[in-house]
Parts: structure tokens; C-alpha cells; sequence
């Protein structure tokens, strides 16, 4: 499982004061760096061979300005060239926000998903969890 922490920004709120649902997407991309970095270390953007097919957020309560965020990622399952993300959002130890992302290896050359190569695929195997252990 890996941790991301985000400080809401000002201009991140809405007009009612709170975080702008759009802002929480954007959170969990960023938090889905270290699974990123399974496929390119070095961040290399040119070199990922990562799509996003799909994207979900689950709004669970409101997110305050100027208070910290804590994001949980994890791999919920893996299929032949595709994997599910799974993120959760907490503020002040209360969950804000779920989300998943289904994320698919992507031959940019050939303009179609391939398999997962074994090396990457043994990576996230060890990040498998569900959403009881995570909690644990």
C-alpha cells in the first residue's frame, strides 16, 4: 500500500467553501505515482505504457480547506493487461472519498492493450489487498 498527503490549496474550493469535487481525481493520479513508477522508474512519461480506461470517485463527505488529506492506494485485483487502483481519502481520520482506476497496458506502437510483462505484474501482485485489509 503506498501513503500520499495532500494540504488543500485555496483555489481548490468551491463556491461552498468546500473542495472542489474536481480536485479529489486529481489527487489520486498523483498518489497513483509509486504504481507509475512499476513501469518506469524513472517517471519517464514518454516511456509509460500505462492508459487510464477508467476512473471513479466515491464522494463520502465534505473536504474542509486547510486541513491535511491523507491518500491510501493500493491493487485491488489484476486481469491480463489491465489492473484496478483502488484510492481512499481520509480528513481528520474520517473517510472523505473512495475511488477506483483501471488502468490498462498500452502498446502506443501498435495503438492496442497488451499483456502485462511478468516482471511488473509480479510487482503488483505484491500490492494486492482488499478493501477489509487496508482497513486493518
Amino acid at each position: 500500500m503506498f501513503n500520499a498527503t495532500f494540504m488543500p490549496r485555496f483555489y481548490e474550493t468551491d463556491a461552498f467553501g468546500h473542495i472542489n469535487n474536481t480536485v479529489v481525481s486529481g489527487w489520486f493520479e498523483t498518489a497513483r505515482e509509486p504504481v507509475f513508477r512499476i513501469f518506469t522508474p524513472e517517471l519517464d512519461i514518454k516511456a509509460l505504457s500505462l492508459i487510464l480506461a477508467r476512473v471513479e470517485v466515491d464522494f463520502v463527505a465534505q473536504i474542509h480547506y486547510g486541513r491535511e488529506v491523507s491518500v491510501r492506494t493500493w491493487i485491488e485485483r489484476i486481469g491480463t493487461s489491465s489492473f484496478v487502483v483502488c484510492h481512499e481519502a481520509s480528513q481528520d481520520g474520517h473517510v472523505v472519498a473512495r475511488g477506483k482506476a483501471v488502468q490498462v497496458y498500452f502498446d502506443f506502437a501498435l495503438q492496442k492493450s497488451g499483456p502485462l510483462p511478468a516482471k511488473e505484474r509480479a510487482v503488483l501482485e505484491g500490492l494486492v489487498q482488499s478493501a477489509q485489509e487496508t482497513r486493518t
